[in-house]
């Protein structure tokens, strides 16, 4: 191997490989255009690599489909080595990427999980041994392996493993511009280098002008260097004229025609060689060759300067045939390789480049590719063999409805609407009403929520048609029910049909879960036995992050209207530990902050809420019903206008059912209203109202616009309009019966209601919001108001109470509105301390220690004690002990 003009670049590659040796790691690009000596300087690194764990790929165009397929090439020859010792903990996710029949936890352990895993998986590689990895033409590397590259390449900078990998100018997607940190860019050669390779190559000192046509040729390039001195006979100065016409182009043209001129042996093998890429050890067996033939051929063109190695050569000689000769290749290569026993992925990723239909063969491989693609977690790269897979069917068999179900199922992780579609596709291309029944299952109840009228009107053919398979039944009313959701006549019954089911089968739960939500929106069946059913239905599931593609969402969101969040919490909290992709994380926290604000704990249910929209949880192509109907709740009780304007914005631009839309108006009305606007926020807020009601959704727990237009009709003036606007939302938590609904139409109704009547609604809004700290707080808010009006001496003792819950609970805004409410000698703490400080010392109130509170805000714990010192020096204190007291303005909380 020669290396000329290449100190710069071989001393920064060797600088960054002792970096590595001591623990430093580091990405390099080294990028150009073709025939530049990129590959010259991967094997410069290998040969210098002596004392580290080497791993190498060599990415194909031919295999940009077979999902982790650079990852395998550079990972499973250590694992085969190793044996499995590396794939514990979080490496233990990286499995299925290296086994077609790997167990994985579920089938939504879609890439990210993968990802995760390998990036794991390295790390405990390179812990026992410094490890380089190289990879040539990064451009082809399928898109699974580049997001695992692109992870590892952000951890490297305290890893003892360094990434080489070369890319061709003009092959740049996004995920290479996201992997490049460090880049190296060979520069051309000068003549004097020319001067000295022409001597090695030939053994003679070229002439002058020579080499100033081989520079003017070929600009430098090594590669075309070399191809231009295979076509000469001497050095010398009467050969330039015949150099200066050899321009890249040209070169290839005579590459072309020098393989015309080979025996004809020697022809197919190039052509299986380059028709096979790196996996030549068939290419005699595809070029019907012996191995006396095939040896005999590769001596010929090596002679010839024909190595297929070369990317000019591959290309020369795939140029030399025809569109029909080159299918015609593929189609054998890809036979011989099924024959062979080589990987279903691999063996599809090549039929994914062949036009003509190939027989069943093709099809189970396809099929099985694209099962071992989702367990690897690259739903996609399935979802791409199976459309493959699909031309090769006859379009009204009942093969092609299978392979039409088997591509919704790999959809529903990235695009459910054309999931939902290809199902609909399907179902009337069964023949057995059981077969079809069981394909509209696999559509998940809430994913039909804003379904097309011709797939509900198919689910109702095919319940009606279905017999005697109640499991099925079961399933298929769910997805009915949930399916006609705004339909009020569809919603009327769900109470009764509720009592009729026992939950014993998982279709049975699930139709539960369907008909409890149902009952919830319409509350027509009392928040105590919703929450009993509801309850028991949570302890027959285990937690796990799939949920979020079923129903279990509503569930969740009913048991925190009804008042019973608690038990949802570990549950969740459990779930969120095992998720392993941003869907599945944004989905739980918006969840996750639903229940908190219903526990009364503000200030854990805002920044759960904020996690979620930061992740992006409305932007999913799937149901995100449940979770923009929770943020929004969320974000209505804590008033806080930027929460809401992150939700609107996030509003996905597509159509939704009516509720949903009247639920996103009903936010963006309270963002009116904290602008300002009180006039236009009760025009929307009772626009929202007439919507919910002409839908049948009254529960108003989940939907407090009767209470909010209370309080804007008694910010306009008009107490009247207030008092039965507050009585319009009693009379409907009554109805329902939780009791955080039943106690915040108390406290607003006693508000605006004068008298001893007033005050004792006041009273028993206290009592009845007694497990709930936030709500209690805005109860004695308005009880110590009311009092502190009437000049009773309660005032103060129920004021100082509402301001510790409300530091306790997290609630800032809460605890700034009462602390105007307290005496003119109050120092006004609430208001001096910062944001984060407040959060800080509401958990130190909770008794959190510093190192459980830094894990809670995921900072250091030298940032929590940083906080603690600013608010001991703003209140006047000194120690841990008297934060509390401070903080409850040193007044005793009542009995």
């Amino acid at each position: 191997m020669i290396l000329l003009e290449r100190t710069d670049e071989l001393r920064q590659l060797t600088r960054a490989l002792h970096r590595a040796r001591d623990g430093h790691g580091d990405q390099i690009v080294i990028t150009g255009p073709l025939g530049c000596g990129k590959s010259a300087l991967l094997e410069a690194v290998r040969a210098r690599a002596t004392d580290v764990r080497v791993l190498t790929a060599n990415c194909s165009v031919l295999e940009q489909d077979y999902a982790f397929g650079v990852a395998r090439q550079l990972l499973e020859p250590a694992l085969c080595r190793g044996g499995e010792r590396w794939l514990t903990g979080t490496a233990g996710l990286a499995l299925p990427v290296f086994s077609d029949d790997a167990p994985v936890d579920s089938a939504f352990a879609v890439e990210e999980a993968a990802v995760s895993g390998l990036t794991s998986l390295t790390h405990a590689m390179s812990a026992e041994r410094p490890t380089v990895l190289l990879i040539d033409d990064l451009q082809w590397a399928d898109d699974p392996s580049l997001r695992w590259l692109v992870k590892l390449s952000r951890t490297l900078e305290r890893q003892p493993v360094l990434l080489v990998a070369t890319t061709r100018d003009g092959e740049r997607g996004p995920w290479l511009e996201a992997f490049r940190r460090t880049e190296i860019r060979p520069e051309p050669l000068s003549p004097k280098a020319i001067t000295e390779l022409v001597e090695r190559r030939t053994g003679q000192t070229p002439d002058d002008e020579f080499v100033a046509a081989c520079h003017a040729a070929t600009g430098g390039n090594p590669l075309f260097l070399c191809a231009v001195l295979s076509h000469v006979t001497s050095p010398t100065a009467d050969q330039a004229p015949y150099v200066r016409e050899m321009r890249p182009a040209r070169l290839k043209e005579r590459l072309v025609r020098g393989l015309a001129t080979q025996p004809q042996h020697a022809q197919d093998l190039a052509k299986a060689l380059a028709t096979l890429g790196d996996d030549d050890e068939l290419a005699g067996s595809l070029a019907r060759l012996t191995d006396q033939q095939a040896r005999e051929a590769r001596r010929v063109l090596d002679q010839a300067g024909l190595a297929t190695g070369r990317p000019a050569v591959r290309d020369a000689i795939e140029e030399s045939m025809s569109v029909a000769e080159r299918e015609d290749w593929q189609v054998r290569a890809v036979k011989l390789l099924h024959d062979n026993g080589r990987p279903a992925e691999q063996v599809a990723a090549r039929l994914l480049s062949v036009t003509t239909a190939q027989g069943g063969w093709a099809i189970e491989t396809l099929r099985a590719a694209a099962g071992t693609a989702i367990r690897r977690g690259a739903p996609e790269v399935a979802a791409r063999y199976l459309r493959r897979a699909l031309r090769d069917v006859p379009r009204d068999s009942e093969q092609r409805a299978r392979l039409l179900v088997d591509l919704a199922t790999a959809e529903r992780f990235f695009d459910p609407a054309a999931s939902i579609r290809h199902i609909s596709y399907a179902v009337p291309l069964f023949r057995d009403i059981t077969e079809r029944a069981a394909a509209l299952v696999r559509i998940a109840p809430t994913a039909l929520g804003s379904a097309p009228r011709p797939v509900r009107d198919l689910i109702d053919q095919v319940a009606a048609d279905l017999g005697h398979n109640k499991e099925l039944a079961f399933r298929l009313e769910a997805r009915q029910r949930y399916a006609w959701h705004s339909d009020p006549a569809s919603l009327a019954d769900s109470a009764q049909r509720l009592k009729q089911i026992i939950g014993v089968t998982p279709g049975e739960r699930e139709l539960q879960i369907v008909l409890l939500d149902a009952a919830m929106l319409t509350a027509r069946m009392p928040a105590h036995e919703v929450a009993d059913i509801a309850s028991n239905v949570l302890k027959q599931e285990p937690p796990h992050p799939r949920h979020v593609h079923t129903a279990i969402p509503l569930l969740i969101k009913v048991l925190a209207a009804a008042d019973v969040a608690h038990e949802a919490v570990p549950w969740l909290h459990q779930a969120f530990g095992q998720a392993t992709n941003t869907v599945e994380q944004a989905l739980i926290r918006a969840q996750q902050s639903f229940v908190l604000m219903h526990l009364g704990r503000p200030g854990e249910a805002h920044r759960a809420a904020e996690q979620a929209v930061d992740l992006a949880v409305l932007d999913w192509r799937g149901d995100t019903t449940t979770a923009a109907i929770g943020l929004t709740a969320v974000a209505m009780e804590l008033r806080d206008p930027g929460l809401i304007a992150k939700i609107l914005h996030s509003r996905p631009d597509r159509d939704e059912p009516p509720g949903c839309a009247a639920v996103y108006r009903m936010l963006h009305a309270a963002g009116e209203a904290l602008a300002g606007q009180a006039g236009p926020a009760l025009d929307r807020f009772l626009d929202c109202g007439r919507a919910f009601d002409a839908v049948g959704w009254r529960n108003p727990v989940l939907l407090p616009w009767c209470i909010t237009t209370a309080r804007l009709h008694a910010q306009l003036g008009d107490l009247a309009a207030a008092r039965e606007a507050a009585a319009q939302a009693w009379d409907r938590a009554v109805e329902w019966g939780a009791p955080v609904g039943v106690g915040r139409a108390l406290y607003v109704l006693g508000r605006y209601t004068p008298g001893r009547k007033g005050l004792g609604m006041l009273h028993e809004a206290v009592q009845v919001l007694h497990a709930n700290p936030y709500e209690r707080a805005k109860a004695l808010l308005q009880l110590g108001a009311r009092e502190r009006a009437d000049g009773d001496v309660q005032a103060q003792r129920h004021l100082d109470e509402a301001h510790r819950l409300a530091v306790q609970s997290g609630a800032e805004r809460l605890a700034q509105r009462i602390a105007k409410e307290l005496d003119g000698n109050s120092p006004g703490i609430a208001v001096a301390l910062t944001r984060t400080e407040f959060k800080v010392a509401g958990l130190v109130v909770q008794g959190l220690t510093n190192a459980e509170i830094a894990e809670e805000l995921s900072v250091t714990s030298r940032a929590i004690e940083k906080h603690l010192t600013n608010s001991f020096r703003k209140l006047g204190i000194r120690r841990r002990t008297e934060l509390p007291g401070a903080l409850g303005r040193t007044y005793p909380p009542s009995a």
